[in-house]
């Protein structure tokens, strides 16, 4: 069958508007990072479940790849088809209903293409937390943080986007719908499915809906800056918090001296409360009962630790814009390091104990191999995911920088990770940037039952195909 029957099938079921294939399309074919940049046979745009089931049937039947796209907001090249013109860029951004919340229940059910932030508002609009937080939320979609399995700033305390999920309704390889929007803490009834697609990154189905999980909205937050001389006090520092705040520390983020210059230098309107120094940590504290406890509980943690030595300055928001304006200074870390030029971005998890020795020996490494590199340490230390990032050094040209060393600074870098028992992804993915270090450090009996998993879901291999494995 020829692909302008697959295209005049597709108008007829959905509508010319819907079935792009002339224009400027780049907004679907180019990633984030501009990295990969793509040709589609055609952009189409679902309205409903039904509709994606129907152009899935369709590919499969004329044997034509399809491409999932949320808000194209990935980092490792994953939501954009290849440069063949042969793949169908599915984008999922119509389908943006939140269907149903359930207060009682403290679930949620919301269509694939919903904004994150969308979502957090939904569900504060009944007085109740969505918590999954993370810097692209005003663009990304729900859809696209199930397939990816995104982390985010709130991990530590609420998990994954997969803890943050209790049913999907999902499309098949085959255009079938599996309807499985439960609401249910508790379900025996065989191999739970939803964790199949969740972190599959479009390679196994088409996420379309999801009944998530629901918070009450906490009676206070507090937040802080401090700063700690070594990343070993910093870690110190970590497990004080949670000796103390327990379940109620909900961030403790990690930022490097350099991270924060690059703010300084590229953002000076955003102000820093606290001078240079080796390490950088943003605490923050929700609590249940009031912000009179919450303070307590936070200013007796940082007494303790100015006491032990672990922190030498503290700054506490008092207000709710000094909190934002905290977190703001955090998130911009990757909008500075973007104007600073190219870099060599790593995502990786580390156990926590052992994440001073990893950036002691690999900081090292790099500078023998490349002396002057700069490092762009930050990301989120309660769990465990940093943001170990090169940049070139000094004056060298950037791109340049990249096309000579990438391969080195990735080999040193993922070496060292294995070494250490870490993970070269914690919550980016594999997607195309990561899919041959995947299958050269995976377990190979990992790697192939997750094999046998593709070809049992999807044998023709037409789901998102060069991704991850």
């Amino acid at each position: 069958m020829s692909t302008a029957a697959l295209l005049q099938a597709l108008r007829a079921e959905l509508g010319a508007a819907q079935v792009l294939s002339e224009g400027d399309l780049s907004a679907y074919e180019m990633d984030w990072r501009r990295r990969y940049p793509g040709r589609a046979l055609a952009v189409v745009r679902p309205g409903s479940t039904a509709e994606v089931a129907s152009v899935m049937r369709q590919c499969a039947a004329h044997g034509v790849a399809l491409v999932p796209q949320g808000g194209n907001t990935g980092l490792v090249g994953g939501g954009v088809p290849d440069a063949s013109g042969r793949q169908i860029l599915l984008s999922l951004q119509r389908l943006n209903k939140v269907r149903a919340i359930d207060a009682a229940n403290l679930t949620m059910t919301v269509e694939a293409g919903c904004v994150l932030q969308a979502v957090q508002q939904a569900a504060a609009a009944q007085g109740l937390l969505f918590p999954l937080s993370l810097a692209a939320e005003g663009s990304c979609t729900i859809g696209g943080n199930l397939a990816t399995n995104a982390g985010g700033t709130a991990v530590l305390r609420y998990g994954n986007a997969r803890d943050l999920c209790l049913g999907l309704e999902v499309v098949t390889a085959q255009g079938e719908v599996l309807q499985g929007l439960s609401g249910l803490r508790k379900d025996n009834t065989g191999y739970d499915l939803r964790h199949l697609f969740i972190g599959s990154e479009g390679t196994l189905g088409v996420i379309t809906a999801a009944t998530l999980k629901l918070y009450p909205q906490p009676a206070a937050r507090m937040t802080a800056l401090a700063a700690c001389d070594t990343l070993e006090a910093a870690v110190a520092l970590l497990g004080l918090a949670q000796a103390r705040a327990g379940s109620g520390l909900t961030g403790f983020e990690l930022m490097n001296r350099f991270s924060l210059d690059l703010v300084r230098r590229h953002f000076a309107q955003l102000r820093q409360p606290l001078p240079p120094c080796p390490w950088t940590v943003l605490l923050e504290v929700s609590d249940t009962e009031s912000e009179a406890h919450a303070r307590g509980v936070f200013e007796g943690l940082l007494e303790s630790a100015l006491e032990r030595g672990l922190i030498d300055d503290a700054a506490i928001a008092e207000t709710l814009e000094q909190s934002h304006a905290m977190w703001h200074l955090r998130e911009s870390i990757p909008l500075a390091q973007a104007e600073e030029g190219l870099n060599i971005k790593h995502d990786i998890a580390l156990p926590i104990s052992l994440i001073p020795q990893f950036v002691a020996r690999t900081d090292a490494a790099l500078q023998a191999a490349i002396p002057g590199i700069r490092m762009v340490d930050f990301g989120h230390l309660g769990d465990g995911n940093l943001h170990y990032n090169v940049q070139a050094p000094e004056g060298f040209d950037a791109a340049a920088f990249l096309r000579e060393h990438e391969p080195a600074v990735n080999r040193i870098v993922f070496d060292a990770v294995q070494a250490h028992g870490g993970s070269i992804s914690a919550e980016h993915g594999i997607g195309q940037l990561k899919r041959e270090e995947l299958a050269e450090r995976k377990d190979p009996v990992a790697l192939a039952l997750m094999r046998s998993i593709k070809q049992a879901l999807d044998p023709q291999g037409l789901l998102n195909p060069g991704r991850l494995i």
